[in-house]
């Protein structure tokens, strides 16, 4: 169980999965999922959450767990899941307690990380790793909301991002092959 502070930042600097995006590590895989909710009030929804605009969420409406549901067409490496939170401006709806959940249909899903809040603002980095410390493979991955701050019933979340890692192939020219005929060895090397 991971416990995440707002208090206590490492390097003093705010997390930003934009900044994360931009270094080229990881890419923003959300876009290629099919997103689904366990309730939302009318004008609260996928498009919200998903919408990159922090002043927009996804309210609930309905009894908890509140579930955030993202299923992927083929098995997708899952580095980290960035979801942001303000407890200043949501206070009983947001989040204290979450769960991250990963398999590859609602039926076996498993619990993957069980997150506490306490009172959140910004952005909050959970890290998603099997057995051997890698990223996980999966078809599915499940946000439960478990408990809200004060007790609340619905909950707010304002984004969530799912990051893959970007992997480096670098190919070499000797993996390629030598250049026999004399049409291909004019572009053998460059000028």
């Amino acid at each position: 169980m991971i416990s995440l502070n707002n208090a206590a930042k490492a390097s003093g600097e705010e997390p930003d999965p934009a900044k994360e995006e931009r270094s080229g590590r990881v890419r923003e895989v959300g876009g290629q999922a099919v997103w689904s909710l366990s309730s939302c009030k009318p004008g609260f929804g996928v498009e919200q959450l998903r919408d990159d605009c922090l002043d927009t969420y996804w309210q609930s409406d309905g009894p908890q767990p509140h579930l955030v549901n993202i299923q992927f067409r083929r098995k997708t490496t899952i580095q980290d899941v960035w979801i942001y939170a303000d407890y200043k401006a949501d206070e009983s709806y947001t989040p204290s307690r979450i769960s991250i959940r990963c398999g590859t249909q609602f039926n076996d899903l498993q619990e993957i990380e069980v997150v506490d809040l306490h009172e959140p603002t910004g952005w909050l980095l959970i890290p998603l790793k099997d057995i051997q410390e890698r990223p996980i493979r999966t078809y599915m991955v499940q946000i439960a909301v478990l408990s809200n701050h004060q007790n609340g019933r619905d909950t707010h979340m304002r984004q969530i991002k799912i990051h893959s890692p970007v992997e480096d192939r670098a190919i070499s020219v000797e993996t390629v092959g030598a250049f026999t005929s004399q049409s291909f060895k004019k572009y053998s090397c460059i000028r």
